[in-house]
This record gives structure tokens, sequence and C-alpha cells, in this order.
């Protein structure tokens, strides 16, 4: 029941505070200046100050009336605060610190403060060197520092343990993708630790580097900081980046196929690009029909490839790679290519010269042909054209004439993606050409 009433007037007292903030100590015999911070409102202190040594040093709090009383606590918080000996001099109260941590509760009439003072002495820090964990991950870089920058503790007014930060600060490069070219470039990297007990790990860099460990911050404001760097570390971390790009074709007598990702009316033209980090030894493309990769049927060792899809079907195709002792490994994305099945139709009457644009040009419509061969013939079994691609068609011309009209002949023979053969024959009607001389036509052999 005391305990529980000491508590109630504590946070009562706590909360009358609130008013009071901004209230500051100063210190005295001290050969460095004392390090004032900023508390977070939970911890419900006013202040935190961090002296580079306690020993012989005086703390005053310039009081707002005579009635000024120090009260000192621990780990258990404020609720087990002890009332301390202090004297008064000009409207000033001071005590002379011990050499431990302690907070400290100011009752200056009706109002509290709160204060944590760090004694650094108890907590100074010694860089001497890094080294390497013999096992290293692959996701993280396990380091080991030779020294004492362990953790600072100080306790909130309710007996609740927080870190007072080093801001240790860790500095090494890595790799970094960059997109315009299309290229992995050196990245500096800081991070900042609020102390090292042991060891301890950060992300794995992408190259060969060096660790610089510097600080603390403490160190540094009274311009005694510690910098160590490690000697150089060999990276083991692979990554890499990928990308397929399919050559397009606008051929408005192809057919589409419908597919969510590469693909389409084949033959499928991709250039696949891989970008790797410095660590990937091993680089391989893979072409499988499973998605699982269970079975390979085509390997290629390069970065950049062209390959050029002919059978119909879903092709599956991802970028792998190794560090030099296997031990860590990259599976990129999986790209899907879908060829369509083929399809063949020859149209049997076009109207070249009549209407530009419109029904003018002789094509066959197609999808996925792989093959193909063409040739058309007047009446006289004179060949008008050669064609050798689907997407190439006849402007019903012949020696840059355009040729009268009647009927003409084609011969094609080709094969689909599917593995289906075209053996087609059939007539060309012309109608409603242009025929503004006799010289200006041919139906004659030559």
């Amino acid at each position: 029941m005391h305990r529980l009433f000491f508590l109630l007037i504590f946070s009562l007292s706590l909360l009358s505070s609130l008013s009071g903030w901004g209230a500051s100590l100063s210190f005295s015999g001290n050969s460095q200046a004392p390090i004032e911070l900023s508390a977070e409102s939970s911890t419900g202190l006013d202040k935190i100050y961090v002296l580079r040594s306690a020993l012989g040093v005086t703390a005053s709090y310039t009081a707002t009336t005579q009635n000024v009383t120090w009260m000192r606590y621990s780990n258990l918080g404020g609720g087990y605060a002890e009332e301390i000996e202090s004297t008064m001099a000009d409207g000033v109260s001071s005590i002379t610190l011990p050499i431990q941590d302690y907070g400290y509760i100011i009752e200056d009439g009706t109002t509290r403060y709160y204060f944590w003072i760090t004694n650094y002495a108890n907590h100074i820090i010694s860089l001497d060197d890094i080294t390497f964990n013999d096992e290293q991950d692959c996701d993280r870089a396990r380091l080991v520092p030779e020294g004492d920058a362990s953790r600072i503790v100080y306790y909130t007014i309710n007996g609740q343990s927080k870190t007072l930060s080093r801001e240790l600060s860790l500095s090494y490069n890595t790799l970094s993708y960059d997109e315009t070219s299309e290229s992995y470039l050196t990245k500096p990297v800081q991070s900042t630790l609020e102390y090292i007990d042991g060891t301890f790990s950060c992300v794995a860099p992408l190259c060969n580097t060096q660790f610089t460990l510097s600080g603390d911050r403490f160190m540094k404001k009274w311009s005694l900081e510690q910098t160590v760097t490690s000697a150089s570390y060999t990276a083991v971390a692979v990554e890499a980046q990928t990308s397929a790009t399919q050559d397009g074709r606008d051929y408005e007598n192809e057919q589409s196929v419908e597919t969510d990702g590469l693909g389409g009316s084949g033959p499928v033209l991709i250039a696949f690009h891989a970008a790797v980090t410095d660590a990937a030894i091993y680089t391989e493309w893979q072409l499988s029909n499973d998605s699982e990769f269970e079975s390979v049927y085509d390997r290629y060792y390069q970065l950049d490839f062209d390959y050029t899809f002919t059978e119909q079907g879903t092709t599956y195709v991802r970028f792998v790679a190794d560090n030099a002792d296997a031990t860590c490994e990259y599976d990129g994305d999986v790209y899907t290519v879908f060829v369509g099945e083929s399809s063949l139709l020859c149209p049997n009457a076009f109207s070249p010269g009549a209407s530009e644009g419109v029904n003018d040009e002789w094509r066959v419509s197609y999808k996925s042909i792989i093959d193909f061969d063409c040739h058309i013939f007047n009446r006289w079994g004179q060949e008008m054209i050669h064609l050798t691609n689907p997407g190439q068609g006849w402007d019903g011309k012949y020696k840059g004439k355009l040729v009268p009209a009647g009927a003409y002949y084609y011969v094609i023979k080709a094969k689909g993606s599917d593995g289906q053969t075209y053996n087609l024959s059939g007539d060309i009607n012309i109608i409603r050409a242009r025929t503004s001389s006799s010289s200006s036509s041919t139906d004659t052999e030559e």
C-alpha cells in the first residue's frame, strides 16, 4: 500500500513537471564539455547528459525557490529514488557526482525535473581492428570487431532500460544496378550502429571492399573519434538483373496470337541481356519446356544472346549465376515465350491501281509461318514475282509496270511452327487494273 501511494504521488508530480520542461544542469570540474541530449517524451526525462568523466565533477541547478531537493535513482526507476545531500549557494543547488551512472530528480518547490547522467569513463570505446568471420552468409557480411563499443544503458523514470546510441558509423562499397547503362555501378554505403556487442553483420556487399568503422558520436564531439579499417573483403553475394526484348514486326497481314507474356506468331526473335555483380563467376541462360526446369534442352553461357523461337508451344527461359565455390547462387525471373499454331490463307482477287491502300496488294493471311516460298506466274507460266517472306506482298507490277487484269497463278510451299507443311496453289484474279496505254502494262512473255 505504501509503495502504491508513493507511485501515485510520483506520477502526479511527473505530470506537474511538464510545465517545467527546459530546465537544465551545469557542470564544473570536468576537462571536456558535457554533451546534452534531448530525451524521448516516453522516458519522462527532461534531458540526458554524457560526461567525459564524472570524477570530481559537480552538477548544479539554478533554483527558483529556496526549497530544492535532489533524489537519485538507478535501474529500479524513480519510484525507488533516494534523497541525496546537496548544497545551496546564491540560488544555485549543487551535488558532487559519483562515478556511477544515475538518474536524478530535482524537486524545486512543487515542480520536479528529471535527468540522467552517464559517466562516459565507464563506457570508453576502443576500436582496434575489424576482421571477418570464417563463415560468410550470402545475404549478410559477418564482421568481428576487436575492441569495445558495447551498449550504453540508461533508465527511464519508470525503470525501463533504454539504449544510449553510440551512433557508430560503418561504411563500405557495394554495387547498385543502373538502368540507364544497364550495368552495376559502385555505390558507397553508410549505416549507423547503436553499439557493437561481439560479431555483427551488415548487408553483404556485392563487390570487393573494405569496411571502415568510426565513432562513437561522443568521442567525435570531443575530437577524439576513433577509426579502424578492415583488410580487403572478398564478395560472395551474387545478384543479377535481366531483360528480354522481343523484336517486333509490323505486317498487316500477320494474324495476332493471344499471349500474356512474350511471343505470339512465330518466328519470335528475342534478345536476352544479363548484368551481374562481381562475385558471379558461373553464368548461364537456360531454356526448358517445363517451368520447373527439371529438363534443360539448351544453355547459353554468355551474358547476352539472341534466340529465335520457331516451334509452336511454350518455352521457359531463366538466368542463373553462382559464385566461385557455388555457395551463393542467383535464380532469375522466368520468361515465358509462347509461339502459336500456324495458319496460312490466300486471297483470290485484288485490284492494284484502282484505289490506293484498298485491296491494292495481294498478301497471304498468316501466323507462325517459319518457312515461306511463293511464286506467282501469268497465264503463260512467266514468273511475275518470287516472295520468301509471308509478310511481303505483290503490288500487281512486273518490272515496275502494272500488269493487265486477268487470272494469275500462285504456288506456295511453307512450313508452320507446329510442323505443318503447306503446299498451296490457286488463281489470283486482278480486277479494275489501270491500263492507260498499251505501253504501261505487259501480258506477253519476254
